[in-house]
């Protein structure tokens, strides 16, 4: 399982993406989440692809490796897929089985929608895979600087996100350990009838929260004991430095935005 899930996980590289301010990489996703969905037709989600792709063949990290990390997901794409081919009725009918029948529009739907969520989740977790924790707490900071104005706790508040997703990977592993040593005692996870299955996960929730409670505690007795008293007053070891490729970056996706704007039908 730990193996299988890609957020939170970093990946030490030298590439084009690792060298970027996390600023600029914050930005960059964040306007990618919102411009997906302006895809709505063959031409932009194939235009969609090959930057997506190629922005990850540029960070370097395995495709392999990508790809194994996309293996929890895929079966909530493919029951997305399978939820528009007979919730669209929309165009010819393609196949009829009489108490239902699957649509042109519905398998048109069913596919952008997947290749949406995909799409998505590659992008978004390429972000963790090539920043570390600190330069993404660091940069949303500074992104949400101005909000101090107001008095709203900036850097715990980006602390608090870095810290969670730095935790996912280490959640995950726990599950494992408590799902094994369950198993052992005769526990069935993979087996028998759907209702019975949700049932022996129920066990699991229990000592998973005492695990995650007890790491949390750990956490703040040791950041206490290291002096941390909140973001006020502190000093950076390493300062952000906005540079050209963090601009070519940007205008990349001002390029792309252009184009699926002229592409959409």
């Amino acid at each position: 399982m730990m193996d299988n899930v890609i957020i939170g996980q970093y990946i030490p590289g030298s590439s084009p993406i690792h060298s970027m301010d996390p600023r600029a990489k914050l930005i960059a996703v964040f306007i990618y989440v919102i411009i997906v969905f302006l895809a709505n037709n063959w031409l932009s989600y194939a235009f969609l692809g090959v930057f997506t792709i190629g922005t990850a063949l540029l960070s370097r990290v395995p495709v392999s490796f990508i790809l194994k990390g996309l293996k929890p997901i895929l079966w909530i794409i493919l029951f997305t897929m399978v939820l528009h081919l007979f919730m669209t009725k929309e165009g010819p009918v393609l196949v009829d089985f009489g108490w239902t029948a699957i649509h042109e529009g519905g398998v048109v739907q069913g596919v952008f929608i997947a290749l949406r969520l995909l799409f998505l989740i590659l992008l978004t977790s390429l972000l963790t895979l090539t920043t570390t924790p600190i330069d993404i707490t660091d940069g949303i900071e500074s992104l949400l600087a101005p909000l101090k104005r107001v008095k709203f706790p900036v850097h715990e508040f980006a602390l608090m996100m870095s810290i969670s997703l730095r935790f996912i990977p280490t959640l995950l592993q726990e599950t494992e350990k408590i799902m094994k040593a369950q198993s052992a005692r005769g526990a069935e996870f993979s087996s028998g009838p759907i209702k019975e299955r949700i049932k022996a996960f129920v066990p699991l929730l229990v000592p998973l929260f005492i695990s995650a409670f007890k790491r949390a505690e750990d956490l703040a007795l040791a950041m206490e004991a290291r002096g941390y008293r909140g973001g006020e007053g502190r000093t950076k070891l390493r300062l952000l430095k906005w540079q050209g490729i963090d601009t070519l970056a940007l205008v990349m996706v001002g390029v792309l935005i252009i184009v699926l704007f002229l592409l959409r039908s």
